[in-house]
């Protein structure tokens, strides 16, 4: 009977998990320059904005 290949396994699992990281990285960061390039659309280039 053949063994299961455990360090193998725990291989993908990492590698699953770092892309789920770096996914949700990266939704972040791309949320983040929507953000910024709607507040940029809403202010005229001209004005700054009042702190």
């Amino acid at each position: 009977m053949a063994r299961d290949n455990y360090s193998f396994k725990k291989y993908q699992r990492e590698m699953a998990n770092k892309k789920k990281k770096e996914e949700k990285r990266q939704s972040k960061l791309d949320k983040k320059a929507m953000q910024a390039k709607a507040d940029a659309e809403k202010t005229p280039e001209g004005d700054v904005p009042a702190a």
